[in-house]
């Protein structure tokens, strides 16, 4: 699926005269309706310092922005979106968001706590007829490379209540993928952000890689 979003990205970029593409980078997503999209502004660049460490991966440090109704959203196999408040797709955002994950694209959507109940209807426009599934503790997702026997790390207490992965498939490919009440992109950023263990950070950072290694081998 990586190779369709690929060739799709490519007809895009030559239809409208766009420069080059690089399969390796990674983006957070700028969407709309006043919640904070640029939260744990260290989050990407120090996950994908790490992958690049210890599970061999290439990919660039420098951290793409883009919208949810961009044609640059083709340009990147892994797309996270986070923050705290209210989150809005238009209908055009919508339907781009559903193309470029049904072409091979996977968002990841980490709630940093308050997201829950905006996006929770904003993916229904995505996808309307398709609905969040909880992940099992034993999907491939947790066991990739680093070994998650009980699922989801729990990162930042909240409410205290147990973190959930939930999912949604495309003809059995897991495309998008939302964590709850766990907060990896909180254990993602530098130490001295919210003076996680490191202990915990590492958990976060091990979870994540498993992320970026199953949707760059799937």
């Amino acid at each position: 699926m990586r190779i369709k979003l690929f060739l799709v990205s490519l007809f895009v970029h030559i239809a409208l005269g766009l420069g080059n593409i690089s399969a390796q980078e990674i983006a957070v997503l700028h969407y709309g309706g006043g919640g904070d999209w640029y939260a744990n502004p260290t989050s990407l660049p120090n996950l994908a310092k790490f992958c690049n460490q210890h599970i061999d991966t290439a990919i660039a440090e420098k951290i793409g922005t883009v919208t949810p109704g961009s044609v640059d959203l083709f340009d990147y196999p892994f797309v996270h979106m986070t923050g705290h408040g209210n989150v809005y797709f238009s209908s055009e955002e919508a339907e781009n968001l559903r193309k470029y994950l049904m072409s091979g694209g996977f968002l990841h959507i980490d709630d940093n706590y308050g997201m829950d109940q905006y996006i929770r209807k904003e993916i229904v426009k995505v996808f309307p007829n398709k609905e969040l599934k909880e992940l099992p503790v034993n999907h491939p997702i947790f066991n990739y490379f680093y070994k998650f026997p009980q699922g989801l790390p729990k990162i930042h207490v909240h409410d205290g209540m147990p973190p959930q992965a939930f999912g949604i498939y495309v003809e059995d490919r897991l495309v998008l993928l939302y964590t709850y009440e766990s907060d990896l992109g909180n254990g993602w950023e530098n130490p001295g952000v919210h003076n996680d263990p490191p202990e915990v950070r590492l958990k976060a950072l091990q979870m994540g890689a498993n992320m970026i290694k199953y949707v760059f081998e799937n």
